[in-house]
């Protein structure tokens, strides 16, 4: 059957079309270029992200090509982009003034004219971005909670997520906690782990479990009258570290142990609706494994990874079909806030959505001017905040973290790539257009091919940019 190809510009978008002799085999695609750029020296703004015209042509060849493979779903409804809120950065957050707040907070959280953030993370109590270690229940012994307090974070972080649950009301919320009440643990102290490992851990005490079980009740509901609900929570933060800054570490037999025969009735009795998932895991003690080997394993609703090889994610595919996984923070990295790093981060990006997770989650996404935090360490943010002048730097890590915000959105679905050696790419569906992530690392325009459903299309990709190239249905 005789094809042509009809390339027509409509309202400075490029419309590419399939004519065949059948009408009902016609489909045509609009095709536009969002993409930011990753070049040393690029200043970074609130809207980073460029939109531009396709200047597709055939007769140009490309370097590298890419086959989407949209009847093979690797998840069938993602939840989104976002990242973590920690105490440092609400206090910062409430330094701005009303209208530098309001501006951050559309530039993060608007669906319609900033990053469009949906799924995003927060502690339970302090995390090593906390201004200190803190808890809930700082009096030994309350087992009944009756001294259970969030006043500590009613100046700070509770503002910060009130914000952005006004700017976008279906922001998705999930918690965990770094370490539990330093007076539930054998070390008697939430941080300090490095010192006194064989005693960072959970005391192993029905009373402790049940007193802790009502604590994350507590919490959810204390967060819920706040106007934030906590939509899932992780049980614990990196389940086998003994760091100096809160942590504690939990076996899997301890933590399943705890979820089913305490946390999951706490919450029914308490007539609270969140999810409980496993984790957050990493790779090295394989926590995750044996956690999906225990037979409480069906109470939750899923795992929550980081650190984690894409071995891990395929060994739980394949071991536990129809798990479900989440990302749960990403690479924290030294506080330089580089371009270089930056420039890295699609690699982290696509290597978590490609082997399953339902989200990619940043780390800090405010830091203040000193970006260490309260146990002496440098790390990386999406913003910072200087909180004597007021001013508001976008690091390079928020820009190609708001490009695939804007681009991979709660209900998408993520398609597997056919990708050249070392190459990485990222598409994602729904009924409406397929968005294809690619990125140009050379100093030079980079000519690439997309090759959707059979039809192939040639296209440039900006020097040293992510790209996020929108085929959008025609009517």
């Amino acid at each position: 059957m005789k094809k042509i190809i009809l390339i027509v510009v409509l309202g400075g978008i490029l419309s590419i079309g399939l004519v065949a002799n059948s009408p009902k085999e016609s489909f045509k695609y609009q095709l536009e270029l969002n993409y930011v750029v990753l070049s040393e020296g690029t200043k970074v703004t609130a809207q980073p992200v460029l939109t531009t015209s396709i200047l597709e042509n055939s007769n140009q060849k490309a370097t590298i090509s890419y086959k989407v493979q949209m009847d093979s779903v690797i998840h069938s409804e993602l939840s989104g982009i976002g990242g973590a809120f920690n105490e440092m950065g609400g206090e910062a957050f409430a330094s701005l003034s009303t209208n530098d707040q309001k501006s951050l907070v559309e530039a993060l959280f608007s669906m319609t004219k900033g990053s469009g953030f949906s799924n995003c993370r927060t502690a339970v109590g302090s995390s090593d971005f906390g201004l200190s270690a803190y808890s809930y229940s700082q009096t030994p012994n309350d087992y009944k909670m009756k001294n259970f307090s969030v006043a500590r974070e009613e100046l700070t972080l509770i503002p910060f997520l009130q914000a952005a649950y006004k700017e976008n009301p279906e922001l998705k919320m999930f918690a965990s906690p770094w370490s539990p009440p330093g007076w539930m643990k054998e070390s008697g102290k939430m941080d300090g782990g490095d010192i006194m490992k064989e005693k960072n851990v959970l005391k192993s005490d029905p009373k402790i479990y049940k007193a802790y079980a009502l604590y994350f009740a507590k919490y959810i509901k204390s967060y819920l009258e706040q106007g934030i609900p906590i939509n899932r929570l992780i049980i614990q933060n990196e389940t086998d570290m003994n760091p100096k800054y809160p942590g504690c570490d939990m076996q899997p037999e301890q933590m399943e142990d705890l979820i089913s025969n305490y946390i999951i009735p706490q919450m029914k009795k308490s007539k609270l609706d969140v999810e409980i998932w496993a984790g957050s895991f990493r790779g090295k003690r394989k926590d995750a494994q044996k956690f999906m080997s225990l037979e409480g394993a069906e109470n939750v609703q899923g795992v929550g990874l980081q650190y984690c090889p894409q071995s891990t994610m395929n060994e739980l595919r394949t071991k536990h079909a129809g798990i479900k996984m989440m990302h749960t923070e990403g690479r924290c990295e030294n506080g330089e806030n580089s371009m270089k790093q930056a420039q890295n981060r699609f690699s982290e990006v696509s290597d978590w959505i490609n082997s399953g997770t339902e989200n990619y989650c940043y780390w800090n996404i405010i830091l203040n001017e000193t970006s260490t935090s309260g146990w002496g360490w440098k790390q990386n943010s999406l913003i910072n905040i200087n909180r004597q002048t007021g001013n508001i730097t976008y690091n390079p890590d928020y820009a190609p973290i708001s490009l695939l915000s804007q681009y991979i959105r709660p209900g998408d679905q993520s398609v597997m790539v056919k990708t050249p050696e070392n190459k990485k790419a990222i598409a994602v569906k729904n009924e409406n257009r397929v968005v294809v992530f690619l990125e140009n690392k050379e100093t030079e325009v980079s000519i690439q091919s997309i090759d959707i459903s059979g039809e192939k299309y040639t296209v440039e990709l900006p020097a040293q940019s992510l790209c996020a190239f929108v085929f959008k249905k025609g009517k």
